[in-house]
């Protein structure tokens, strides 16, 4: 069961998210809920320009700020789980997904933070607690990758409700 509280209003950015995508601008938050507790706040930014039925062909930037400890195991396991819910991924695709998921992202405890630069054509860049933890260069990864909370079939329809607020169709 997913929940959905509202979280404080997105900031303008870390200096990190300005230094890689200085033309993003904050545009909704929410707090990730799971059977009664706080797994996650997430901030969305986006370019100018930025209409939601086309998110996969726009610079943005999502933040998560965890709630609790999660292992890279878990965060990489769900991330692709969530994935196939727009739809079958190619087992390759799946298996490598989640190893460059697990080697990239670290265990991670309350308060860490993980952004995630998508850029089209290029694939997804992320930044761990404000330093660069590495990139996946395919760009239909990070379509998917970012659909989980994005995309109309994502699991958490209010958070991605909350994350678009301010953003036309």
């Amino acid at each position: 069961m997913l929940a959905l509280s509202l979280a404080a209003p997105p900031a303008a950015g870390s200096p990190q998210l300005r230094e890689w995508a200085p033309a993003l601008q904050p545009a909704g938050s929410g707090r990730l809920t799971w059977f009664g507790f706080s797994a996650y706040d997430a901030r969305l930014w986006v370019e100018p320009g930025f209409r939601h039925g086309r998110f996969a062909q726009h610079v943005l930037a999502l933040e998560l700020t965890y709630a609790r400890a999660f292992s890279a195991r878990q965060i990489a396991e769900r991330s692709i789980e969530e994935m196939r819910r727009a739809g079958p991924l190619a087992p390759g695709d799946a298996a490598r997904w989640q190893d460059e998921l697990r080697r990239l992202l670290p265990d991670v405890q309350a308060g860490d933070r993980i952004l995630g630069l998508h850029r089209p054509g290029r694939g997804a860049l992320f930044l761990v607690n404000g330093r660069p933890a590495g990139e996946i260069a395919e760009p239909g990864f990070s379509a998917r990758f970012f659909g989980i909370w994005l995309d109309p079939a994502t699991s958490a329809p209010a958070l991605r409700e909350a994350l678009l607020a301010d953003t036309p169709p």
